[in-house]
């Protein structure tokens, strides 16, 4: 191996900070008011929904994960299932792709958030501004060791999961714990397609449980504390959520959620606590983004420097020094500055949903087909999570295809882009021997 793993760098407490620290960051900071556009007053049963289909979808990983616990994690399912196959890069890319874009939509999010504390400014600009000036210092951070990383996420998880549920608290408190987000003046009720197409980011809000398994060699106990630390995060991430949600329902209408899509929580505060309530969500919000893209930096680099030991992606270290780790760092952070630059919040969601769903179904059928008796997984939940999967991924297109045919194009080019470039690659290198 080219790379060098910490063995026993992660403690059971820090993976699972840091699988919330992904999921906290995205979920209910980016896509609450996304959730709301789509699902209306359904919004939190829309959360719900997409636990329970990821919990399907955790089982996968969990299965295989702690039979073979891997930095990397998702790269070596999949070539566990499928052997060093162009199916096996290309899959692990779209997932390597999913998270860079995860941390680009944390990163506007960080953004959104922290200019609610500046009147008159000039949103377009200073949001891409602010969004690199952060994927900038988490790569500064990186470059330090992982037990120092794992010491930020453990602090971080805990500020925000504690202030996160504090600011729910408050909110439901003042609003006299009451749930209104029917009062939407526009009167349009909530298709089925609608709701689908929620989940399908609401699942997004769940997918850092991934991260976990990347990073499955550098966790003490790995074989059963992979499966403990995804078991937990999603448990907290959905106690999180939901509180959120009803804090959320209990003070905007669900006009009031979408007008204030990229900030919904900050704008809730404001009517139960005034301006003291916006300045402690904003607080908390810049907290659990920048943990949140600290976190997944961490483990997209793991993995893609993975895929460079088992030579299924090409590699170039264009005259920097050190290990191909830092070399996959520093291509991660390019990438997502470029679309956290360049890409606003809801098309950034929407690809990295398309390639997350993508992946997720093909990593249930290489296990379903080739591992399940191995790892003594069960085939009809591998199903299950394969349809709700596939089910989702459908509506949610057809709905994208009907609001916003660009991202749709922009997606399907790059999963295709992604098959035929590891192909191509993988062809050359056998045809060179």
């Amino acid at each position: 191996m080219s790379s060098n793993y910490e063995k026993n760098s992660l403690t059971l407490g820090g993976t699972v900070a840091m699988g919330t620290g992904v999921m906290i960051g995205a979920g209910i900071f980016a896509l609450t008011g996304q959730i709301a556009e789509l699902a209306g007053p359904l919004f939190p049963l829309a959360f719900l929904v997409a636990a329970a289909i990821s919990g399907f979808s955790a089982y996968s990983y969990i299965r295989v994960s702690s039979r073979y616990p891997s930095a990397g994690g998702i790269a070596m399912i999949l070539e566990k299932a499928y052997g060093p196959t162009f199916v096996t890069g290309a899959a692990s890319l779209l997932m390597g792709f999913s998270m860079i874009i995860n941390e680009s939509l944390v990163a506007r999010t960080f953004g959104s958030y922290t200019l609610q504390l500046f009147d008159g400014v000039d949103r377009d600009r200073w949001v891409p501004i602010l969004a690199v000036a952060l994927i900038a210092a988490a790569f500064l951070v990186n470059i330090a060791n992982n037990r120092i990383i794992g010491t930020v996420s453990k602090i971080t998880a805990f500020l925000k999961v504690g202030g996160i549920l504090l600011f729910a608290g408050v909110t439901l408190w003042a609003a006299n714990f009451e749930f209104r987000p029917a009062s939407n003046p526009s009167g349009e009720p909530t298709t089925a397609l609608g709701f689908v197409a929620a989940v399908a980011l609401g699942i997004l809000a769940f997918k850092g449980f991934t991260t976990i398994t990347n990073s499955g060699a550098e966790v003490v106990d790995p074989e059963r504390n992979v499966g403990r630390a995804i078991v937990y995060s999603l448990l907290i991430c959905l106690v999180v959520y939901m509180s959120v949600c009803l804090a959320v329902g209990s003070t905007l209408t669900i006009e009031q959620i979408v007008a204030a899509k990229d900030y919904s929580l900050a704008e809730a505060s404001r009517p139960a606590v005034g301006r003291y309530g916006v300045w402690f969500t904003v607080g908390v919000a810049i907290i659990a983004t920048a943990s949140g893209v600290l976190a997944s930096i961490f483990a997209v680099s793991r993995m893609l420097a993975m895929l460079t030991d088992m030579r299924l992606i090409p590699h170039r270290h264009f005259g920097m020094p050190g290990s191909i780790q830092k070399h996959t760092l520093v291509y991660t952070v390019v990438i997502a500055a470029l679309l956290a630059a360049f890409f606003d919040l809801s098309r950034i969601a929407s690809m990295g949903a398309i390639f997350y769903l993508v992946m997720d179904i093909i990593v249930h059928f290489g296990v379903w087909r080739h591992l399940r008796n191995e790892v003594g997984a069960r085939g009809s939940i591998l199903i299950t999570a394969m349809l709700l999967d596939a089910i989702v991924l459908a509506v949610f297109l057809t709905i994208k295809w009907q609001q916003d045919v660009f991202i749709v194009a922009v997606a399907a080019a790059g999963i295709l882009g992604i098959f035929a470039f590891e192909r191509l690659y993988l062809h050359r290198r056998r045809s060179s021997g």
